[in-house]
């Protein structure tokens, strides 16, 4: 079986490691990227009529600030986004389980959103809300780790585009076609470029569908 390499940085990496494990997967977890948070001041919340969130990471690093928009309901993308936020005190509008554009869809078109987000981030061209993001993370790149090495011919994870983009810039091009990538979503592998062994998305953008499909691909 398969080695899997998760990329993700802490905590996301440690939930993905221990559900990684508990499939009876061997696991290696090494970061592409640090994750601190930006100054940034809280806007009018009589301005927006919900939050959108699209990461967890929004609200591990909002800080104070977001008390002043504690009140607007949210609008959140996957279920460990929206567990975040019930633990925040956030009241849940509604639910994504199929990515950012699923979720716009079912919001009644011309609200107003405000979206607490890191700085890198995709959002539809013609989103049919007032979409305000406002960037209140950024991920810094790290040093390639020298564990990065042992990849070869195993198995690796990524859980957006822009880890698929530099996973593909620090992979020496001799190694891509020993290497299976599971990726996020669609976008994450289009990001991962070509030469790989395999590289496939998962069915929805979730955590547990991306380490479901790492299984299948650990054990081919």
């Amino acid at each position: 079986m398969r080695r899997l390499f998760l990329f993700r940085p802490d905590p996301g990496a440690r939930h993905s490691a221990d559900r990684a494990r508990q499939l009876g997967l061997q696991v290696t977890t090494i970061p592409l990227f640090e994750l601190e948070p930006v100054e940034w001041a809280a806007p009018d919340p009589q301005e927006f009529d919900a939050l959108l969130l699209t990461s967890a990471n929004a609200l591990r690093f909002g800080g104070d600030h977001l008390d002043r928009i504690r009140a607007l309901p949210v609008h959140a993308v996957g279920e460990a986004t929206a567990r975040a936020a019930e633990v925040a005190g956030f009241g849940l509008a509604s639910v994504g389980h199929r990515g950012v554009d699923a979720l716009l869809g079912a919001i009644p078109q011309g609200a107003r959103l405000l979206h607490p987000c890191g700085e890198d981030r995709r959002m539809p061209d013609q989103p049919p809300h007032a979409i305000a993001c406002l960037c209140v993370y950024r991920a810094t790149p790290l040093h390639p780790p020298a564990a990065l090495d042992q990849l070869a011919g195993q198995v690796a994870a990524v859980h957006s585009p822009r880890a698929a983009r530099r996973l593909a810039e620090l992979v020496r091009e001799a190694d891509r076609p020993s290497i299976c990538i599971a990726a996020i979503s669609e976008a994450a592998a289009e990001a991962a470029g070509s030469g790989w062994c395999r590289l496939e998305a998962a069915r929805a953008p979730s955590d547990a569908e991306l380490l479901a499909l790492a299984a299948r691909l650990c054990e081919s």
